[in-house]
């Protein structure tokens, strides 16, 4: 039996590294929709007082993501988000990550704390959440050049990862 243990042990660090390997690799990877939809059109102010319509990104890749400042997921993935639009920003591809419900006061003390250059526009009354059906926050649809959104990732991401970003990279061809 002493002779076992080292086995089974050894046998669950496999399974459990398995696990958690497979789990890594699909969360860095973005899921099409079983239904595309036309994006619902949107014009928000940001905290910065910029008026952003999501028509004025027409002809790129947009990265709509859905967060507030309390939600622990939302600040997790932040600081990745803007790794990401540092290395994708020229390249016709768009963040734009919607706060839901919060005021320009309580923003502006959040990018103290994450600074992030990418927009974002407030969607201070839930007008827009409501026009997308997002589940929990975070939420990110990306939405393709024509205007479709095409897949949806609930939950955080690495927005940086390699593979995360090659994928919305192939999504311009």
């Amino acid at each position: 039996m002493n002779r076992l243990l080292p086995l089974v042990l050894l046998a669950g660090l496999l399974a459990f590294g398995s696990a958690s390997f497979a789990r890594e690799q699909s969360i860095q990877m973005l899921h099409p929709l079983q239904e595309p939809f036309l994006a619902p059109e949107f014009e928000l102010k940001g905290e910065d007082g910029t008026l952003y319509r999501l028509s004025d990104y027409r002809g790129q890749v947009v990265i709509l993501n859905f967060w507030a400042t309390w939600c622990p997921p939302c600040r997790e993935e932040m600081p990745s988000m803007e790794r990401a639009w540092q290395k994708i920003k020229e390249k016709g591809i768009v963040i734009i990550a919607v706060n839901v419900g919060e005021d320009e006061d309580t923003i502006f003390a959040f990018t103290g704390e994450y600074p992030v250059t990418f927009p974002l526009p407030m969607d201070i009354d839930g007008a827009v959440i409501k026009k997308y059906p997002v589940v929990g926050l975070p939420t990110t649809y990306i939405i393709s050049p024509e205007g479709i959104v095409t897949h949806r990732a609930v939950g955080p991401r690495e927005w940086d990862h390699s593979q995360l970003l090659d994928q919305l990279r192939n999504m311009l061809n």
